[in-house]
């Protein structure tokens, strides 16, 4: 398919969606109106609407004109009788008039098509100047931005990755919005915790002053807002730290956290999901899922206490607090926060796949000769993954939450203990900064497994294309 072809079919998915129609008017005003000089002078010299009016009275001096006019008296009349009205003159009139011009425009209209002679509008002109490399070319600074909506909006994929990512956007701002609005209604006086109750009213007015806490709440906010856009969050209250190059040097940590639970609990919770659902009932299953239900039991903080006096302080396996220079310091608040989200995708697998398993098109499969395996495996797996997908999505979300209460047990300098630690004081900048980073990391992960969803299922993917 050729780029115009992809921008016209992009320009056309646009316009069947009633915001994103008054959007393009907006991002693409520029070229809109270099479009509209075009149009007017095209149709300008185009002499349609003569040609128009011109059949349109050859249509009225012929017979069949007047054999229309009667019929719709005539018309009237039933209609009037039928309803048992009295007939008024000049409503008659009206009726019959607007009738015979409605058949006689449209006659008109069908003539002209005939002969080849069309009306143009606007978005065919728009449609038809699409297909012109050349027209393109000229006006691709003014156009830059409506055409890289259109070259979006032409591909289904494209289209669902760039409003996941828009709608993220969103998602940010607001939760920028809903935390600083909790944090300046807090009692908390971030300048009375840090400089102490001996602190005198000057030097507390100094530190509002210093750091903008003397504005009004929209100022604030704003700045708050434009930090993010512009990636300068400033200074934290607490040390004059660089907010950004603490974020910086504790998310990573967090994350291999983070991403080494989750990649453990899916390696070990799927095949026993699995195991449990083709041995229903088996001394296996049961096992499991106790497994499991323990697992879904014990708290996180009294399980990484567990951990530390069996396998740090008796054992003398493992060291009790994590060292970024020793691997094996990791294995314990892995499995700790890995513990709860391996059960819950071991439940689900198992829940799914049992209601996957009992499907028609699965009997299908086994008529047609497939073994066992093979049916188990390609189609019932392949089919079940979806709610295993979104456990998984919505307990990523969770375990970061979760990972402040692992960071503290195993004395992880992690983003989780961050906010924590500046949530007492109240330190506003900084909190805000570790909210919205957690937040973007949950939007990012959902990202991903709304994409799994589109590739794992046929069916999202032919709704996708068919919304297209």
């Amino acid at each position: 398919m050729s780029v115009e072809n992809r921008l016209t079919k992009g320009f056309m998915t646009i316009q069947r969606h009633r915001l994103l129609k008054w959007f393009q008017w907006l991002i693409g005003a520029p070229l809109h109106l270099i479009v509209v000089i075009l149009f007017l002078s095209r149709k300008k010299s185009t002499n349609y609407q003569s040609l128009f009016k011109e059949k349109i009275q050859q249509l009225k001096q012929t017979d069949d004109y007047q054999n229309w006019l009667q019929a719709y008296y005539q018309q009237y009349d039933r209609k009037q009788a039928y309803f048992n009205r009295k007939i008024n003159p000049a409503k008659r009139t009206s009726f019959v008039i607007q009738q015979a011009n409605e058949k006689v425009e449209k006659l008109a209209t069908e003539a002209l098509a005939e002969s080849g002679i069309e009306q143009i509008n606007y978005l065919t002109y728009f449609n038809s100047l699409l297909l012109n490399k050349k027209f393109i070319g000229l006006t691709i600074v003014p156009g830059l931005i409506l055409y890289s909506l259109c070259l979006i909006y032409q591909n289904a994929f494209i289209r669902f990755i760039f409003e996941r990512v828009v709608l993220t956007f969103f998602v940010m701002i607001s939760v920028i919005v809903i935390v600083f609005t909790i944090l300046y209604i807090s009692p908390s006086d971030a300048a009375a915790n840090i400089l102490g109750e001996a602190a005198t009213m000057e030097q507390r007015i100094e530190f509002n002053f210093r750091y903008g806490l003397d504005q009004p709440y929209i100022v604030q906010l704003g700045r708050a807002i434009k930090g993010f856009l512009t990636f300068d969050l400033g200074l934290s209250y607490t040390g004059n730290e660089v907010i950004i190059s603490s974020i910086s040097n504790r998310l990573p940590v967090t994350l291999t956290l983070a991403i080494s639970s989750l990649l453990l609990a899916v390696v070990v919770a799927i095949p026993i999901g699995m195991i449990s659902a083709a041995k229903m009932n088996s001394f296996w299953d049961y096992s499991f899922m106790f497994l499991a239900l323990i697992g879904l039991s014990i708290p996180s903080f009294w399980q990484g206490l567990i951990f530390i006096l069996t396998f740090s302080i008796r054992g003398n396996l493992l060291p009790a607090t994590y060292s970024p220079n020793n691997p094996l310091s990791l294995i314990m608040p892995v499995v700790v926060l890995g513990t709860g989200l391996a059960a819950a995708i071991a439940r689900m697998t198992r829940a799914s796949m049992l209601e996957v398993i009992h499907e028609d098109y699965m009997m299908t499969a086994k008529a047609k000769g497939l073994s066992g395996r093979e049916v188990f495996f390609r189609h019932g797996l392949r089919n079940a993954w979806i709610p295993i997908l979104t456990v998984i999505g919505l307990q990523f979300g969770a375990m970061l939450g979760g990972a402040a209460v692992t960071e503290q047990v195993f004395n992880i300098r992690g983003l989780g203990s961050y906010i924590v630690d500046k949530q007492f004081i109240p330190d506003i900048p900084a909190i805000l900064a570790g909210v919205v980073y957690v937040a973007m990391t949950i939007s990012l992960v959902n990202l991903i497994v709304d994409l799994l969803y589109a590739v794992l299922n046929p069916r999202i993917r032919s709704q996708l294309k068919e919304s297209s």
